[in-house]
């Protein structure tokens, strides 16, 4: 195991390294006590042969629930794990992930969700368009082919009326799922010093917004490509974001955002 030590933009986190880099692209999956979910994911990645197209990396929040057991993850074709052993929530969980990308030397990164909700077999199409030259691929459910399942009302019509409807203009580029953390970025649009992902203001849901907007507004090519998003049919939602509190700090940074106030 590695220790790296807090540094500017990039939270104190361990590594577990099972496998030496075998690609040019890697997923990069934050998880917190996910349980059955993200093995159920890395199950579905194994029985499509992810890791053939990319490097699995999970970029774990501290979980305690022994869903990230060294021995478990590597029989489920895992390549490393990150523990963050810091402040901050899934922005800080990235931040650590894209900074242990980079300095690994990939081309290109993917994100997903380690709930099991996001079709995983699709991570060879956002390589594809990467390696076209494209900066920003963003995962959607809303356009020709994608999926949306059993997804509750409320989450479609957020969505839909507000949330991509301001990314879109602050983007000056039409998204429709700007929520959705499975994504592709390039390597380039990451390092970028006008972009600057690695700062400790990212510390929650920030990234993700600005991310979605910074690429196009600096000039970088960005495209929509269909998955499958699935929500269970009863019991609880998977997510970490509560009604009131968790979606009222979605929209001051969806606000702070579309004001440019991330920029560096």
């Amino acid at each position: 195991m590695i220790v790296y030590e807090r540094q500017e933009g990039v939270p104190r986190f361990e590594c577990e390294e099972y496998r030496e880099r075998t690609s040019d692209y890697v997923v990069l999956i934050p998880v917190i006590n996910e349980g059955e979910r993200i093995l159920a994911e890395l199950r579905r990645a194994q029985q499509h042969a992810v890791a053939q197209h990319a490097d699995i990396v999970l970029c774990d929040g501290g979980s305690t629930d022994g869903s990230t057991k060294g021995s478990v993850l590597q029989g489920l074709g895992v390549n490393t794990l990150l523990v963050k052993r810091d402040t901050g929530r899934q922005g800080a969980q990235l931040r650590m992930g894209i900074w242990w990308a980079l300095k690994r030397g990939y081309k290109g990164v993917i994100t997903i969700d380690g709930n099991n909700k996001d079709s995983i077999e699709d991570v060879p199409r956002f390589i594809e368009k990467l390696q076209e030259g494209y900066a920003l691929v963003q995962g959607s459910r809303f356009v020709p082919h994608g999926k949306a399942i059993n997804t509750p009302l409320v989450r479609t019509l957020a969505v839909r009326l507000i949330h991509a409807p301001i990314i879109s203009l602050t983007a000056r580029q039409r998204f429709t799922d700007t929520t959705n953390a499975f994504r592709g970025y390039s390597a380039e649009y990451l390092a970028d010093k006008r972009v600057c992902p690695l700062r400790d203001i990212f510390a929650t849901y920030e990234l993700l917004a600005y991310l979605s907007v910074r690429a196009t507004q600096l000039g970088y090519r960005a495209c929509e490509i269909p998955v499958t998003r699935a929500y269970p049919k009863t019991g609880k939602v998977p997510t970490k974001i509560s009604f009131f509190k968790g979606n009222w700090e979605l929209v001051k940074i969806l606000i702070k955002n579309a004001f440019g106030c991330y920029n560096p």
